[in-house]
C-alpha cells in the first residue's frame, strides 16, 4: 500500500510538470477578436509570448505581447530599443489594469534612463494600441508600430520585455525584480524571418541557475524527504525488511550525490556573480552540505543493534536527518523566490510536498496500528512454562 501511494505521488508530479509545458505555448493562444499574426514566439523568460506580423512595404509592425504581472495589479511591458540592447533608452508599451475601472489600459513610456521612467510619446509612431485582460489572469498588449527607416533597413530590432508588481499614484510604475529572468528579458527580433535571439552569455547563466535549481529541488527537496519516509514508515512492515534499508540508503546517497552537484553549481554561480549575494540561501546551502556529509559517515560508523553506543548513534542520525529535511525544503523555496521561474514549477513542487505530508500522516496512522497490533499479539501469547521461563529458571545439575 505504501509503495503504491509513493508511486502515485511521483506519477502526479511528472504529469504536473509535463502537461503545462505542452499546453502553454504561443501557438495554442487565441484572441477575443480573432486576430491572426504571421509569427509567434515563446520568449525565453518571464513566461511571455510575442505574436507579430511585419509588412515591409510600409514598414509597419503589428504585435500582440502576452505576459503575467509579477503580482496581481501589476504591469507588463514590451519595448523597442533603437540604439542599445537593454532597458535604458527603450521605447516601451506598458499595460496594467486601471484601479478604478478594472479595465486594462496601455500607455507609452520613453525610458531615457533607469532614473527617468515617465509616460511620454515614443520616438516613432504608434497609430494603434489597446490592452486586454485574459481569462488566465495575464495581460495582452496589441499595437501597430511604424518601424523607423534605419531599423527597417537592417531588418532587426532590439526588443525588451518586463513585468512588474504594481502601479502607484499618477501611473508611476513600481520597480520590477532584478532576478535572472528579469535581467535577461531582452533579445533581437528578426522581422523578416520571424525569429528571436538572445544574448548567449545571459542564456548560459540562466541555464546554469536552472540546473542548480533542478538538482537541489530533486535532492534536498524530494529524495531526502522520500528516504526519510521510507526509513520511518516502510520499516514497520515485516515483509519489507531488509528491502526498506537498501531503499533508504539508495535514496539518501543519491540525494547526497545530486545535492553536492547542485551545491557545486551554486558555488560556481556565486563566483561568477560578483556583487550579487543571497546570504540566507547561501548559508543554508553550506549547512546542508556539512550536515549531509556528516550524515553519510553514519553508514560507516553504524554500530550493531545490540551495541551500547547504538542508542546515541540513533539520536545523532535522526536529529541530523530531520535537520536536513527541514532546511532542505526551506532552501528550495528560497531558491524559487530568487530564481522566479514560471509559477507552474513552484506549484508542482508545493503539490509534491503537500502530497508527501498527507501520505506521511496516513502512514503514521497505519504504522501505529501495525505496531500496536503486533504488541497486542505478543502480550496475549499463551504461556509456555518452559519457553517463557527458561531464561530465568536454570535446569538442576545432575
Amino acid at each position: 500500500m505504501a509503495t503504491s501511494l509513493l508511486a502515485s505521488l511521483f506519477f502526479t508530479f511528472w504529469v504536473l510538470l509535463i502537461s503545462p509545458a505542452i499546453s502553454l505555448t504561443c501557438s495554442s493562444q487565441k484572441f477575443t477578436k480573432n486576430q491572426v499574426y504571421s509569427n509567434c514566439l515563446d520568449l525565453p523568460s518571464l513566461a511571455s509570448y510575442l505574436h507579430f506580423t511585419y509588412d515591409p512595404s510600409n514598414t509597419t509592425l503589428s504585435v500582440a505581447f502576452i505576459s503575467t504581472p509579477s503580482k496581481p495589479g501589476g504591469w507588463i511591458s514590451w519595448a523597442i530599443n533603437p540604439n542599445a540592447t537593454g532597458m535604458a533608452g527603450s521605447q516601451a508599451l506598458v499595460a496594467y489594469k486601471n484601479s478604478t475601472t478594472g479595465v486594462a489600459v496601455v500607455h507609452t513610456f520613453d525610458i531615457s534612463s533607469y532614473a527617468s521612467i515617465v509616460p511620454k510619446d515614443l520616438s516613432f509612431e504608434v497609430p494603434d494600441k489597446t490592452a486586454e485582460t485574459r481569462s488566465d489572469g495575464s495581460l495582452a498588449i496589441f499595437a501597430t508600430i511604424k518601424v523607423p527607416a534605419n531599423l527597417a533597413s537592417k531588418g532587426t530590432i532590439n526588443q525588451v520585455w518586463q513585468v512588474g508588481p504594481g502601479v502607484g499614484e499618477g501611473g508611476m510604475l513600481e520597480r520590477h525584480d532584478f532576478a535572472a529572468a528579469n535581467l535577461h528579458s531582452k533579445g533581437t527580433l528578426d522581422l523578416k524571418n520571424g525569429q528571436s535571439s538572445t544574448n548567449s552569455g545571459g542564456d548560459t547563466t540562466v541555464k546554469k541557475k536552472n540546473i542548480h535549481g533542478i538538482l537541489n529541488t530533486v535532492s534536498w527537496g524530494i529524495l531526502f524527504p522520500l528516504g526519510a519516509m521510507i526509513a520511518r514508515y516502510i520499516r514497520s512492515f515485516e515483509s519489507a525488511d531488509p528491502a526498506w534499508f537498501y531503499l533508504h540508503v539508495f535514496c539518501q546517497t543519491s540525494a547526497y550525490a545530486i545535492g553536492v552537484a547542485g551545491w557545486g553549481t551554486g558555488l560556481k554561480l556565486g563566483s561568477e556573480s560578483s556583487g550579487i549575494t543571497y546570504s540566507g540561501h547561501r548559508y543554508i546551502g553550506i549547512a546542508l552540505f556539512v550536515l549531509a556529509t556528516v550524515q553519510i559517515f553514519a553508514l560507516f560508523l553504524r554500530p550493531k543493534k545490540d551495541h551500547k553506543l547504538r542508542f546515541y548513534w540513533n539520536i545523532y542520525h535522526h536529529s541530523f536527518g530531520y535537520a536536513i529535511l527541514v532546511l532542505g525544503i526551506i532552501n528550495v523555496f528560497k531558491g524559487f523566490n530568487i530564481l522566479k521561474p514560471e509559477h507552474k514549477w513552484k506549484s508542482a513542487y508545493m503539490i509534491v510536498i503537500i502530497s508527501m505530508g498527507g501520505i506521511s500522516l496516513l502512514l503514521e496512522a497505519i504504522t501505529w496500528i501495525v505496531v500496536l497490533k503486533r504488541k497486542s499479539r505478543k502480550s496475549t501469547k499463551p504461556y509456555d512454562g518452559y519457553n517463557n521461563a527458561q531464561s530465568n529458571q536454570q535446569p538442576l545439575a545432575m
